[in-house]
């Protein structure tokens, strides 16, 4: 069996690391940046931390502050004509997954133009150029978006979400600054920060891992159970280690794939314009129950790395169940809903959002076979 990994060429962390945005641009002979963003980051002066070094250093810059949640093919090839107008050279992508995934479709668009239809691209491209450069800062401790080889496009005509996999999307440069991330509101960080840890549970036990992916995941599932909390809260220190947590599990998922919670999510964002975290933050415990029997003794490490006491004395039955609950407790500490009732999801659509989730390129890599009905059924058991 032969794996790969593909990780940032350079990346920075640590609160007030984005400074190094300065000699990064200059040792590089970077011309003008088209910077991608949303208007929140633009009015609550987030974004600012990053323009105001390019002001004071004379660096040329476009801002791009037009994406959204979930963003869409229309904003992504408004982005592209943007950056063709500018004379932009390479991309500054400020904010959390939207911006970090609508500058990644931007940048190979525009060095594959062949890939001008948006759709084209999902799935495994075969793009023939990386992408423009690209300087990723994200601003949410959640979709690890800046050191990863994904990104989702939301088609609104067809109601769906599509994954995109290419290691030409992959960011040249990450600086993963707490900082940057310090004024999100509770809910947000909460959201977010269980998304990364769907990302490092479903990266753990999905189909494609390895030892070398384990090594990260685990890593991630630890430093992130014991970072949230404090996060949300707005301590300094959980913060910056969620900044961290989150960064690791991208390191392991980017490259083995993910599972059924994200195959059951992306649909809820393509219907409802549900935030991605909070879709995976609902789904997650009860995919771990779905999927218990498919692990091997996986649940055992997953709940000793997130606290959990005495699991080398549990049964394997024993330790599953401590892990799903250790996940339990922890969307219950931070806030998150605990049914898709709550998040607007209508009984009537689960058919087509069974069927939209058993499409998803990442149901392919979860730990059990699985197919419609089956997801139709988990739906409805979650539904309230």
């Amino acid at each position: 069996m032969m794996y790969r990994m593909i990780l940032n060429e350079t990346s920075y962390f640590g609160a007030g690391s984005i400074s190094h945005i300065v000699d990064e641009i200059k040792k590089r002979g970077f011309k003008k940046a088209l910077v991608v963003t949303d208007k929140d980051l633009i009015k609550f002066n987030v974004a600012t931390k990053v323009t105001k070094l390019l002001d004071d250093n004379e660096f040329s810059y476009q801002i791009f502050d037009e994406v959204i949640p979930n963003p869409t093919i229309g904003i992504v090839q408004k982005g592209v004509e943007i950056f063709k107008q500018s004379g932009a050279d390479y991309l500054i992508a400020i904010g959390g997954g939207s911006p970090q995934d609508t500058a990644k479709a931007i940048g190979i668009i525009i060095n594959n133009p062949e890939f001008a239809d948006v759709r084209s691209l999902e799935g495994v491209a075969p793009t023939k150029k990386p992408a423009v450069p690209t300087i990723a800062i994200p601003t949410t401790a959640g979709t690890a978006a800046e050191v990863t080889i994904n990104y989702v496009i939301t088609d609104e005509e067809k109601k769906r979400k599509f994954v995109c996999v290419d290691p030409h999307d992959i960011p040249v440069v990450a600086i993963i600054d707490s900082d940057m991330m310090t004024s999100m509101p509770a809910s947000l960080k909460a959201a977010t920060g269980v998304d990364a840890l769907t990302h490092a549970i479903e990266g753990y036990i999905t189909k494609g891992a390895w030892e070398l992916s384990d090594m990260f995941h685990l890593k991630a599932i630890e430093v992130i159970s014991r970072s949230l909390r404090d996060s949300v809260k707005g301590i300094a220190k959980g913060c910056e280690d969620m900044a961290l947590g989150q960064y690791i599990a991208g390191m392991g998922f980017s490259n083995v794939g993910l599972g059924l919670v994200h195959g059951m999510a992306h649909p809820l964002g393509a219907f409802y314009g549900t935030p991605h975290g909070v879709a995976n933050a609902v789904l997650l415990p009860h995919i771990m129950a779905y999927n218990a029997d498919f692990t091997a003794d996986k649940y055992r490490a997953i709940a000793e790395a997130m606290g959990v006491h005495g699991t080398k004395d549990m049964t394997t039955e024993q330790a599953r169940e401590a892990a799903i609950n250790a996940v339990k407790q922890l969307n219950l500490d931070v806030g998150i809903p605990a049914s898709l009732k709550e998040i607007g999801v209508k009984l009537e659509d689960i058919p087509s959002l069974a069927q939209a989730a058993f499409d998803d390129v990442c149901t392919g890599g979860n730990p059990r076979d699985t197919n419609v009905k089956e997801i139709e059924q988990l739906y409805y058991s979650i539904y309230e």
